[in-house]
């Protein structure tokens, strides 16, 4: 498996990744009133006010040491190889993780492994790539991350798909995921903000050059707004980030 990607790109994840209060009412709704929930992928500790006991799991040191005095305990280790025992939580929850797994179908088979619910974020690509920002950047709509990005029928290879919402992004969204600016477009010209958003992140240095200095220009001008004023006028928007419930199959 390697090293932790988020070793490398995660350095200021705390700063710009926080809570959406509506996607966090959306997954506990999900959990179902789970007791015991195992944060896969946890990164710096958003979604974690959301049971009674929960445990994080999390790759990356970088990440770890990002974590506050309150977060959830958190062990070291990949999805693909959970330590924990068959059975030991009654949910796992997984945002914004699966598109970083080496190995997407055995990170699942260990999610079921040690839980029977499982609450998970994924993409519909037709719709996230439906976004002013790769007009910008379009190298980033073709590479692996996005091309194989995890749909609900990745989920459904392993296990039984019992739900499936949108998590729609509000127009002061604070997670800082890749379309949470989405009506603030100044914000994608920061570089450290940028470092934040793993599409950006994970691009060739010359593809982030030349996008960012025509979201620039065009900012200046007042192309961006000629092009793209209609959009932000919305509260909120869809941009393929989906929330789906699975089961342990025949479970």
């Amino acid at each position: 498996m390697g090293e932790a990607r988020y070793d490398t790109i995660g350095r200021n994840y705390a700063r710009h990744r926080r809570t959406d209060p509506s996607w966090l009412a959306e997954i506990v709704d999900a959990l179902d009133g789970a007791h015991r929930v195992l944060n896969v992928g946890a990164g710096a500790g958003s979604y974690e006010a959301l049971a009674a006991d929960v445990v994080a799991l999390e790759p990356s040191r970088v990440m770890l040491d990002q974590r506050g005095a309150d977060a959830a305990p958190a062990v070291q280790a990949f999805a693909e190889a959970v330590p924990f025992a068959n059975d030991a939580f009654d949910a796992t929850l997984g945002v914004l993780t699966m598109h970083h797994w080496t190995d997407r179908l055995a990170g699942l088979r260990e999610l079921d492994r040690v839980a029977p619910r499982h609450v998970l974020t994924v993409y519909e690509p037709l719709e996230a790539h439906d976004f002013w920002l790769i007009d910008y950047f379009p190298e980033t709509a073709e590479s692996d991350m996005e091309v194989n990005a995890p749909t609900p029928a990745t989920v459904a290879e392993v296990l039984d798909v019992v739900d499936v919402r949108t998590l729609w992004v509000t127009r002061d969204c604070p997670e800082g995921f890749a379309a949470a600016s989405w009506a603030r477009p100044h914000d994608y010209l920061d570089a450290e903000r940028q470092q934040a958003i793993s599409l950006l992140a994970l691009a060739d240095a010359d593809v982030l050059a030349r996008g960012t200095a025509r979201l620039r220009d065009d900012l200046e001008s007042g192309r961006w707004y000629d092009r793209y004023a209609h959009v932000i006028e919305a509260e909120r928007a869809d941009f393929g980030y989906r929330l789906v419930t699975a089961v342990r199959r025949g479970g």
